[in-house]
């Protein structure tokens, strides 16, 4: 187990990793609650939008991704208050053209095709101190405003409807929290790749959801499984040679379908012993009335 950790590139990725899957299980939280499990998998496409556009405008890569991501969950919070406009639809029209103006700009200058295989694919062996400073202020930053606003976000995040009415600022909480999802976004993307950060974002929390429904409990738990199911996937991905960011999803992606199974084998345990219990207790008051 401790061969890999003697290279360099093995600890920063392991490190970054598992900052990264604690990260997106945290975050992912609030969306599979809202049901907005496709912002993550649009988002990134967002995200890749604007760093091509910032590559070819000669921009920092953080900067004007940073820039475009926030701009991106601005808008479409803005579509989605609209009645007749869906989240999914709000969400599928800006990313989408996001991503296309991306896709665009590449073709345009096939040149730069090669420097944004790490954002569509991820490259977890290519990680510098600097993306590791990134990570580990993202998590930092969004550690503190859940922990600072977490009354108010747990009341928007369960009924958004009756929340401003008890005074909870819906917009300005509403326009943090996109902050905080496309900076988490940017810092995953080069880790991930654009094409796995949804899966890290949805499968943590919804295997938590499975183990647990209180609110805190989940946050907790759904921190710990991304950070571990990263941790972990490094190690396989290192034995087995595959694709780190691949291998990461694939065994969370088991996480889920074991907890799944087990959970469903004790409820049917419990219904079992329930059954049998009000067949003794039926028989019990039949022989009671004799």
């Amino acid at each position: 187990m401790i061969e890999p950790l003697q290279f360099d590139f093995f600890r920063h990725a392991l490190l970054a990793a598992t900052m990264v899957g604690a990260l997106t299980g945290l975050v992912g939280v609030f969306i599979v609650l809202r049901r907005m499990s496709y912002i993550g998998h649009g988002m990134s496409h967002a995200v890749f939008g604007g760093a091509v556009v910032g590559y070819v405008a000669g921009f920092n890569f953080y900067l004007a991704s940073g820039l475009w991501g926030f701009g991106s969950a601005l808008l479409i919070n803005q579509t989605m208050r609209r009645r007749q406009i869906g989240a999914d639809a709000a969400i599928g029209i800006v990313t989408t053209a996001s991503f296309a103006l991306g896709v665009a700009l590449i073709s345009r200058a096939k040149s730069v095709t090669r420097n944004f295989d790490a954002a569509l694919f991820g490259n977890l062996l290519g990680v510098s101190s600097t993306d590791l400073w990134v990570i580990a202020g993202v998590l930092l930053f969004t550690v503190l405003v859940i922990f600072f606003l977490y009354k108010q976000i747990l009341f928007l995040t369960f009924d958004a409807e009756v929340a401003p009415i008890y005074g909870v600022p819906v917009g300005w909480i509403d326009t943090l929290f996109a902050l905080v999802l496309a900076a988490t976004i940017i810092a995953s993307i080069r880790i991930m790749g654009v094409t796995l950060i949804a899966a890290s974002l949805v499968i943590p929390p919804v295997t938590a959801r499975l183990l647990t429904d209180r609110f805190a409990r989940m946050l907790l738990l759904s921190s710990a499984i991304g950070a571990l199911v990263a941790g972990a996937g490094m190690f396989l991905s290192y034995y087995l040679d595959v694709a780190s960011g691949a291998s990461i999803v694939l065994l969370s992606a088991a996480v889920f379908a074991l907890t799944l199974v087990a959970v469903s084998v004790r409820q049917s345990l419990q219904t079992g012993r329930s059954t049998v219990a009000l067949n003794e207790l039926s028989t019990t008051e039949v022989e009671a009335l004799r």
